[in-house]
């Protein structure tokens, strides 16, 4: 395998200096695997900022994979949303995503590595039998991936019950402090938890307690700009 087909960038900036006019030339699918919308999120729209984004032509496929890391705060699930709205099919893998990748037609992948210091390396491959093995990976993923419409219905309306749990929730509370504040026994304010846990569809307590500081925060201000 030739390496004059493989480079290195360092953040986002040279991503979009070095590799920005990639982007410009996708033609047959431009496609994005990602555990959270912090990966690639810069330096993708400050490439699309400049000008090099993909240009939407027929036959275009822009699909866009995400692990449920994404779905942690509302303003992700809002930032989701939009880009859905846009026209970009977007899945949501159970597992985790194996590697962090864009992959542009079938000539290039751009692979993101671990931050050091908070600056990602994103390594350009431009080999052929690389660039295919990536995007195998991101169809079979892809193809047991759930519509983000359908993992990601609206949030039930709050009753005054389950409005002081997210509330004890998103004060980090212990149960046993929780229940005492709420006044019921530790085995009611347990039974709470897990049920708004099941209808907010968090994973954990620190998702859910996420999710609740955000619905509150809607609640606090409902005209806020989605």
């Amino acid at each position: 395998m030739s390496t004059d087909r493989i480079i290195t960038l360092h953040g986002e900036q040279e991503l979009v200096q070095r590799a920005g006019h990639l982007f410009v030339a996708s033609r047959e699918e431009f496609l994005v695997a990602a555990t959270d919308l912090m990966t690639f999120s810069a330096g993708v729209n400050a490439a699309f900022r400049q000008g090099k984004r993909p240009h939407v032509v027929p036959g275009l496929t822009m699909r866009k994979l995400y692990s449920r890391r994404a779905l942690a705060d509302p303003e992700s699930l809002r930032r989701l949303r939009r880009i859905a709205a846009s026209g970009i099919e977007i899945r949501i893998s159970d597992g985790p995503i194996a590697r962090e990748a864009i992959v542009i037609d079938r000539h290039t992948a751009i692979l993101a590595g671990a931050p050091v210091r908070g600056v990602h390396a994103y390594t350009v491959v431009q080999a052929p039998e690389v660039v295919d093995g990536v995007r195998s990976l991101f169809r079979a993923t892809w193809e047991t991936a759930t519509a983000l419409a359908d993992c990601a219905a609206p949030p039930p309306p709050l009753t005054g019950q389950a409005r002081d749990t997210l509330r004890a929730l998103a004060a980090g509370h212990t149960d046993e402090t929780g229940a005492r504040l709420l006044g019921v026994s530790l085995r009611t304010y347990r039974r709470r938890v897990a049920d708004l846990m099941t209808s907010l569809g968090a994973s954990s307590r620190f998702q859910a307690g996420l999710l609740a500081r955000g619905l509150l925060d809607e609640e606090v201000s409902p005209a806020a700009p989605r």
